[in-house]
């Protein structure tokens, strides 16, 4: 396990994505223990300027913007990372029992993971989640975890189907070993590293997915996230004010979220993919 961080740290990709990473995590979580402060509580003006006490100014309800982003990026990546998950788990699990049990059992799953495709997840997004009178952020990971997982889960097939005839699977057969067991120990650590990637990428999905919801209203509800920020904003015409405090934080927040994530992702590539490290 030691020997793996080493050689996932060689990539200065890695890194630098990860110490952003971290970096951000640490913020959401630590400021909200050293800062009581509610971040849906009204103590200021409309769209009041920066200023000693607010270093990024009030919002349109008049509550401080640097509190309400850090409560607003804690949900947002709460948010991603289960989703993440979400969309991670079920599209392995189809993909590598479609993958390597091949048949009738397959063509289902890919008869399944199909039709997902075809519709666009967002569509699909936003039809659930109108539907849905109340929306909790917890509500809102489960939408977006259960509509993002296809490409995942096509992409997980792909793999274990170039993996199902190689010799220590056979072997694995040979021995009696059950389907399950043979998944789980023959075929998925050998592609765990796409596994990784996969789940940061969905992640990153997840909070713009959350993001662009959102701001058409459709998030999750009596909290603060990071596109409902967005949503306020553009509500109350911020632009129009020249509030740019009110928007560009969390803009900047989810950018440099994705950007971080994505770094990892490209670091990870580097790594795992012979093509491009030869």
């Amino acid at each position: 396990m030691k020997n793996n961080f080493s050689i996932i740290f060689k990539s200065s990709k890695f890194r630098l994505g990860f110490i952003i990473f971290a970096l951000l995590l640490l913020s959401v979580i630590i400021f909200p223990i050293v800062n009581k402060e509610d971040p849906l509580k009204m103590n200021y003006t409309m769209f009041q300027k920066p200023g000693p006490n607010l270093p990024l100014g009030a919002d349109n309800f008049g509550r401080n913007e640097f509190v309400e982003l850090i409560a607003g990026g804690k949900t947002s990546l709460i948010i991603g990372i289960l989703a993440g998950g979400i969309a991670t788990g079920v599209g392995l699990i189809l993909g590598l029992f479609g993958g390597y049990i091949g048949g009738l059992v397959d063509d289902i799953l890919s008869s399944i993971t199909n039709i997902f495709l075809v519709i666009p997840s967002f569509i699909i997004l936003v039809l659930i989640s109108v539907s849905i009178s109340s929306r909790s952020y917890l509500t809102t990971a489960l939408v977006i975890g259960f509509t993002s997982w296809p490409w995942t889960a096509r992409a997980v097939r792909a793999q274990t189907i170039s993996l199902r005839n190689r010799d220590h699977v056979n072997l694995a057969k040979v021995s009696g070993y059950s389907i399950p067991k043979i998944v789980a120990t023959e075929i998925l650590p050998y592609i765990a590293s796409y596994v990784g990637m996969a789940f940061i990428l969905q992640v990153a999905s997840g909070i713009l997915s959350e993001a662009t919801i959102s701001m058409l209203g459709l998030g999750p509800q009596n909290t603060v996230t990071l596109g409902l920020m967005l949503n306020w904003a553009t509500m109350y015409e911020a632009q129009m004010s020249g509030a740019w405090w009110a928007f560009l934080p969390p803009v900047l927040m989810i950018a440099l979220i994705t950007f971080s994530l994505n770094l990892m992702n490209t670091g990870l590539d580097q790594i795992f993919n012979p093509q491009i490290r030869s």
